[in-house]
């Protein structure tokens, strides 16, 4: 199955604490159905002092979010939309917005 949402893609978050928080997607897990949203639930770890961070202490991580729980954020209206797929006269194959039908890919 095609993906809908990519690395890059800026999306809206339908539910949970951090619901109507818009962000960029930092990282995609397909086989865990899960994505990493900048700025969206934030989590604080207790990290050890290691070589590459010599102080340790408490730091804040974006935590993953499941996939049905974020929608793509139309390019015309800046709203929620879902993700479908065209093919364009040259054949290639994009992604478009259902609600204004404008391509996301670019």
């Amino acid at each position: 199955m095609a993906a809908k949402i990519k690395k890059g893609d800026y999306v809206v978050v339908l539910s949970g604490n951090d619901k109507g928080r818009k962000g960029e997607v930092l990282s995609v897990m397909p086989s865990e159905n899960r994505v990493v949203v900048k700025g969206v639930r934030l989590v604080k770890r207790h990290v050890k002092p290691s070589q590459s961070d010599p102080d340790g202490g408490i730091k804040t991580f974006e935590a993953p979010i499941h996939i049905s729980n974020v929608s793509h954020i139309d390019p015309k209206d800046n709203v929620a939309t879902r993700v479908g797929f065209k093919v364009l006269k040259d054949g290639k194959k994009v992604r478009v917005a259902k609600k204004s039908g404008e391509v996301i890919d670019g």
